[in-house]
């Protein structure tokens, strides 16, 4: 089987590699440090120009560590981040202010992340000030066409963010991403706190975006349903370490590891000819302060034998653009091939 780690095309636009990010954790009432939460371990990605890869799991999987560790917004402490062919991984704040101008990032709630005493016409021509050197009557005309673009009325100028809809202060957010035309922008549940026909509109708007500038997105969620919709790849991520990655096709059509199978399950599904029956997950998912041994999900696992309690198993080809970190579907998988060849 092969190493999904090898699976990077030389046009690739950003590439991870075995990139880890640890906190430190208190291990009784008067120490601290001595254990560690293993937030994102070991996980190996890449991203194509004008590519969505969707970065799914439950809630506490790492999937916004993930991001925030990519944006190096958070320092890893493990791997490597190479982004447009630069090794960035040790770049220091100063080094990281040109890259900043290629990736940007979309928070989950708008709220709180634009500033409530800053106008909509200073929280967009910010960027534009710090990073991009431009002023004056450039930046407003500027940050009139980035009203236009994501569908805000020019009249917003000079109004605050609180004045506005939950859609619509994240258009403002994206107006912001766009400032100073990135080639990469990581969207960290940028829908999720939407009413779901707002959720339709903001994820339209995304995908308009993508074709006209030429974006790359890197998409964290939790919900299969929008996932299928705006996604070209997906990683499924399970405390810190992706389990499965596949076209979304391949995703949503034959899920290979139970914890994926488990989440397509779980997602409502209008059509009853697609409904499978509920697969529920076992117990809750473990402490990543202490996680099992061996296969990271063996403790919830229907499939699981002894050795998956022992041996973690790789992230592994089982086609051409499929990847599974399951020894039971990869050997499975194996012998499925050499049957194949033998009838050959």
């Amino acid at each position: 089987m092969l190493d999904a780690s090898n699976n990077f095309k030389e046009e690739s636009l950003l590439r991870v590699q075995d990139l880890a990010k640890f906190y430190p954790a208190k291990s009784g009432a008067f120490r601290k440090g001595s254990i560690s939460v293993k937030a994102v371990d070991g996980v190996s990605l890449s991203l194509q120009r004008q590519e969505t890869l969707a970065i799914v799991g439950e809630s506490g999987s790492g999937k916004s560590t993930l991001g925030r560790a990519i944006m190096k917004l958070q320092e890893p402490d493990r791997g490597t981040i190479e982004f447009l062919g630069e090794d960035i991984t040790k770049y220091t704040v100063k080094q990281m202010r040109p890259v900043r101008r290629d990736m940007q990032m979309v928070f989950q709630d708008p709220r709180s992340s634009l500033n409530p005493r800053m106008t909509v016409e200073a929280i967009i021509s910010e960027p534009l000030e710090v990073h991009g050197g431009r002023s004056g009557n450039s930046v407003r005309a500027a940050v009139k066409g980035l009203l236009d673009l994501v569908g805000l009325e020019q009249s917003s100028l000079q109004r605050y963010a609180h004045e506005f809809s939950g859609g619509q202060r994240q258009r403002i957010a994206i107006a912001r991403a766009l400032a100073l035309e990135p080639k990469l922008i990581v969207a960290d549940e940028a829908v999720s706190a939407l009413d779901v026909s707002v959720q339709a509109q903001v994820l339209n708007l995304l995908e308009g975006l993508k074709s006209d500038l030429n974006l790359s997105y890197i998409f964290i969620s939790h919900d299969m349903s929008v996932v299928e919709y705006i996604s070209d790849r997906v990683a499924v991520l399970y405390l810190g370490q992706i389990v499965e990655t596949a076209t979304t096709r391949e995703i949503f059509t034959e899920p290979r590891h139970p914890y994926t199978k488990a989440l397509m399950a779980a997602t409502p599904v209008v059509d009853p000819k697609r409904r499978s029956a509920p697969k529920i997950l076992r117990g809750e998912i473990p402490s990543p302060l202490s996680p099992p041994s061996g296969c990271p999900f063996h403790t919830r696992c229907e499939i699981a034998v002894s050795q998956c309690k022992e041996i973690k198993p790789r992230l592994s080809a089982i086609g051409e653009s499929h990847f599974v970190a399951c020894s039971e579907v990869t050997t499975e998988a194996l012998k499925r091939i050499n049957n194949k060849e033998e009838r050959l």
